[in-house]
């Protein structure tokens, strides 16, 4: 007896459609290696369908005031929480998460961004009208860019997607987004919610692999490209959106140092960074994965750290007890291995450092000590339940490494020192700094980074400009 996958299809003018060609990929549970469905291989022909309905659709959707597009997100974040069930269990099956953490850690913030970005809507801020020339007077105006075209990643499918559309939404634009190849479910669960709320072009789903979301960028609709991706992926969208000198959003990788100094309270330390660095399955480009002890606590720190991941456990979704579910999918588990495999003769696997079971993708959660800065595993993103310790040796040290990679998306600090906390705030070259703290995010503050962790800024005030254009207009008084 077989059963019959289930058949996910493209959201696009206000319908369901399949693959004009009627390509698919297949859909794999990653708690399970199984594949459980089928989602459209989408080509040109769904890409210019899409964006021909969401260039149709923006001039009414740009016309509308704030405080329309404010009620239209306020009944979609009611919505997701009525369907609350529906899109963790779909989220589940795309990600193999925990149910219970993906109810308590996603939902509820899922719904409060969109709930922020609703009342963002009426918020606009712009220089203040005035004579600047005799004669003269300026406004400026906030104005919707166009239509968007958005790429969500597969470690966080749903959350991502919300960071996507809310704040183009909220602001005026109309969007065609794609999920990963591997995650599509709940984003066409989404569709089939948003879509009963916004009128039909406003928000279209189309799904498919790289090469679909490669026809995205370089179509010539859109008007902004955001993406949140790897490094390459994000070079890739930059290169292509500069032929036709398109607005470009990218939250790429990150390699969060986390900083320990002598007069930390280690166990309180260890208990939170070890959740940091392995929720998710570490897949998380804020994740606690690269942390510096100073050398008088470093021994004892790496010892409670390597405890605390040997009772870190990873399991199925139905299981209460995990933190952390499976790698999302083979080649992810394969890059995760090949690091600790490729690992030079002078670290030392703490804890883990190995696949679980030979169902599904589960890797444990490892600790890697005795690193030097110029190893791979420092240098490059792991995105697996995998932390490194080095040691420092001084405050000045500690920068010194802690800057010394290629990504700058987040980093914490930990001591109870507030003259080196906010020393080491103002120096630490990222996007976020926590201190005694690491990954909490809030709505109201932004979410992104620098040098190879991309530019724009999710979430926040920030987020929400990014998607706005910036039009001076001057009349004569005369």
């Amino acid at each position: 007896m077989t059963t019959e996958l289930r058949r996910l299809r493209n959201y696009i003018n206000g319908e369901f459609r399949d693959a004009a060609d009627g390509r698919t990929i297949d859909v794999i549970n990653p708690a399970t290696g199984e594949v459980y469905a089928t989602s459209p291989l989408s080509g040109q022909a769904d890409v210019d369908a899409a964006m021909e309905a969401a260039a149709a659709a923006f001039p009414a959707w740009r016309d509308t005031t704030p405080s329309e597009r404010q009620k239209v997100l306020l009944k979609i974040a009611d919505a997701f929480e009525e369907r609350a069930e529906d899109l963790i269990a779909a989220e589940v099956e795309n990600t193999g998460k925990p149910v219970v953490l993906t109810a308590s850690e996603e939902i509820p913030p899922m719904v409060d961004q969109i709930r922020f970005f609703a009342g963002a809507a009426r918020m606009l801020e712009g220089k203040s009208a005035g004579e600047y020339m005799e004669g003269m007077t300026s406004i400026i105006r906030r104005e919707p860019v166009g239509v968007c075209a958005q790429v969500a990643p597969w470690n966080y499918p749903m959350m991502m997607a919300v960071w996507k559309f809310a704040p183009a939404l909220a602001a005026g634009n109309t969007v065609v987004l794609k999920p990963s190849d591997t995650t599509p479910a709940s984003t066409v669960l989404m569709a089939e919610i948003i879509g009963s709320i916004v009128p039909k072009g406003v928000f279209n789903v189309i799904c498919g692999d790289r090469e679909t979301g490669r026809a995205m960028v370089e179509h010539s609709t859109p008007a902004m490209a955001s993406i949140t991706g790897s490094v390459r992926a994000g070079m890739q969208v930059a290169e292509s959106a500069s032929k036709d000198v398109k607005r470009v959003h990218l939250e790429l990788g990150g390699k969060a140092p986390v900083v320990v100094f002598e007069d930390t309270d280690i166990a309180k330390a260890v208990e939170d960074i070890s959740v940091a660095g392995f929720f998710n399955a570490g897949q998380d480009c804020t994740a606690a994965t690269r942390v510096l002890v100073h050398e008088s606590i470093h021994d004892e720190f790496v010892a409670a750290l390597a405890k605390a991941a040997s009772e870190t456990k990873t399991g199925q979704p139905d299981d209460e007890d995990v933190l952390y579910g499976p790698l999302n999918n083979a080649n992810q588990l394969k890059q995760v291995s090949g690091f600790i495999d490729r690992l030079p003769a002078h670290a030392k696997v703490e804890a883990g450092g190995h696949r679980v079971g030979d169902k599904g993708y589960f890797y444990a959660p490892t600790v890697v000590s005795g690193l030097k800065q110029d190893d791979e595993i420092v240098q490059n993103e792991v995105f697996g339940p995998v932390i490194t310790v080095q040691s420092f040796a001084d405050e000045a040290q500690a920068v010194e490494y802690a800057n010394g990679v290629e990504y700058a998306l987040a980093s914490s600090v930990w001591t109870k020192d507030h003259a080196r906390a906010m020393r080491m705030s103002k120096v630490l070259d990222f996007g976020c700094v926590w201190i005694n703290t690491h990954i909490p995010l809030v709505a109201e503050m932004p979410h992104g980074g620098y040098k190879k962790s991309g530019y724009g800024k999710d979430l926040s005030a920030y987020g929400f400009e990014d998607y706005t254009r910036i039009k001076h207009v001057m009349t004569s008084l005369g």
